[in-house]
């Protein structure tokens, strides 16, 4: 039976209609048996946990959300199918001409003979690069599966803010007659509150700009940046990294601000992105 593409699930996330599972053995073309390696297509019912189906079939959440291809795990439709493999293990795509089963299973830390044997090639052989394997027993990097479960960013304000303009067009806070892009959110909060990494990183700027006024921009993992701005005091140093219960700095009105307030940016290979398409500002 084809397998319907799956862009979300939650490790916690239970469904909520009703519906019946199916577990249905995939024909020949994807199933390698003398190698041990078989598929199941998976479907999902009522109050189903990514958690638990892989802990039913002996797999791993990392071994669905990679063989599935899932983007964000906050979703999932009920009668949708998940690929389920009959170990535990990631898929891998070849990176350079001339990669081996013995060197990728090095770099995750498994069994060569296992992931050799799951894929029908010979450990010592010389692959080609966008070849996709399963590696078994091997484990998503922590911050690529932390990022795909909606984890990864964080509210940099703990408490006793608003959002006060959201990301996209707005009429101007300067001039009423103007509409301007806004590329971040702006959360309003008194003067002095405590600001925190929405995720960890390294500093790369602690400045003053005339429009963000004393500003922080923080590089982390998959190619995000985020900016925070209008400081009334910056408590962090360029090059130094910072964890989540990290200040680096305090809310002020610096720069073109109408009240104290933070500014907050979230980058994505440094185009901005909405916020709370990663964060969730209704938790303080």
């Amino acid at each position: 039976m084809p397998v319907e593409p799956v862009e979300n699930i939650a490790a916690g996330t239970v469904i909520e209609q009703a519906e019946t599972t199916d577990i249905i053995e995939e024909n020949n073309a994807d199933t390698q048996q003398d190698s041990g390696l078989s598929y199941f297509s998976y479907r999902v019912k009522k109050g189903d946990i990514i958690g638990l189906i892989a802990q039913e079939y002996n797999v791993t959440e990392d071994t669905i959300i990679s063989v599935n291809n899932i983007k964000s795990s906050r979703t999932l439709q009920v009668g949708q199918y998940l690929r389920i493999p009959s170990m535990p293990g990631i898929l891998y795509t070849v990176k350079n001409d001339g990669e081996t089963v013995n060197a990728i299973a090095t770099r995750f830390k498994v069994d060569a003979e296992k992931t050799s044997a799951a894929n029908g090639v010979d450990m010592a052989a010389a692959l080609t690069a966008g070849r996709t394997i399963f590696v078994a027993d091997a484990k998503m990097d922590p911050y690529t599966k932390m990022e795909i479960n909606g984890d990864l960013f964080k509210n940099p304000l703990h408490s006793g803010y608003y959002v006060s303009s959201r990301f996209g067009w707005r009429v101007s806070p300067f001039d009423a007659s103007k509409r301007t892009y806004h590329g971040g959110i702006d959360m309003a909060c008194p003067q002095g509150t405590s600001i925190y990494p929405s995720a960890e990183g390294t500093v790369i700027t602690a400045a003053w700009s005339n429009i963000y006024g004393n500003y922080v921009i923080l590089e982390h993992h998959s190619g995000y940046k985020t900016l925070y701005g209008h400081m009334s005091k910056i408590t962090c140093t360029k090059g130094q990294y910072v964890y989540q219960s990290t200040v680096i700095g305090k809310v002020g009105s610096t720069g073109q601000s109408t009240g104290p307030h933070l500014h907050f940016t979230v980058y994505k290979n440094d185009r901005s992105i909405n916020p709370e398409s990663r964060v969730n500002f209704s938790i303080k």
